[in-house]
């Protein structure tokens, strides 16, 4: 996998390269950004949003299941954990990502349900529900 690289000067605004790929990320004007782009939790919403559309067509296809289209709605937010009453965590906080998935096509009940448990298994919702390591250093 090709290193993403980000850079910025002297504003929130961020240009991204990913391989030959151009992006831009930025925060709302209430934040202090210039609205240039989306939030980097727009970005992670987004590849949770695209693996998981991917991750259901390729199963389609291979399964012969009628898949025309799929619309995937995400949202994000946190909340204390305190607040939480069935979560495993009691400190910090607990993100949230509520993905509501239309399914367009003429599918089966029993496929639906079959694209419903495939959507759990793409590898970024695999990562986020995992234990994430980070190692940052400085570099000249």
């Amino acid at each position: 996998m090709l290193p993403v690289i980000v850079r910025s000067a002297d504003s929130l605004r961020n240009d991204i390269q990913a391989g030959p790929h151009r992006m831009i990320a930025d925060e709302p004007v209430s934040a202090g950004g210039t609205e240039m782009g989306p939030t980097p939790y727009d970005f992670l919403a987004a590849a949770l949003g695209t693996c998981t559309s991917m991750t259901m067509r390729v199963v389609a296809k291979k399964e012969s299941i009628p898949l025309e289209g799929v619309e995937i709605t995400i949202e994000n937010d946190r909340m204390y954990a305190k607040d939480c009453a069935d979560c495993l965590s009691t400190s910090g906080f607990i993100h949230r990502f509520n993905v509501a998935i239309k399914l367009l096509g003429n599918l089966t009940p029993a496929q639906r349900e079959r694209m419903l448990d495939v959507a759990g298994r793409c590898p970024v919702n695999k990562t986020l529900r995992s234990e994430i390591r980070i190692d940052e250093r400085l570099v000249d």
